[in-house]
């Protein structure tokens, strides 16, 4: 899979918003049939700083995503909600899903 991170510094005045205005995109990447998950949080130090997790199955999938016609959208209407140009790491993994953090077994409850 593709595994990508990305931050985006929103300015003040929109941190607020982000959601609802990056909320098209979202939804439209969410649908696509290569993305496995397109996930935002919010900084816990950087109440402007929103943090993107996305996968795509494959590099295809990732190729399909930013030529489509939402991603073009997101890049004219995005930016000018941004402080400044996003930060992203980008890695192919051989893996399909998320694992399990061994380091930190949660034993069974109940």
């Amino acid at each position: 899979m593709i595994f990508i991170t990305a931050k985006f510094r929103v300015l003040p005045e929109h941190a607020e918003a982000w959601p609802r205005i990056s909320g098209p995109f979202t939804e439209a990447t969410r649908a696509e049939p290569g993305c496995l998950w397109f996930d935002w949080s919010r900084s816990l130090d950087d109440p402007n700083e929103y943090v993107l997790v996305e996968a795509f199955r494959d590099g295809d999938a990732g190729g399909a995503h930013v030529n489509s016609q939402h991603f073009k959208t997101a890049q004219r209407e995005l930016p000018q909600y941004l402080a400044e140009t996003p930060r992203i790491v980008s890695q192919s993994v051989d893996q399909d899903d998320w694992s399990e953090l061994g380091e930190m077994q949660v034993p069974p409850r109940g």
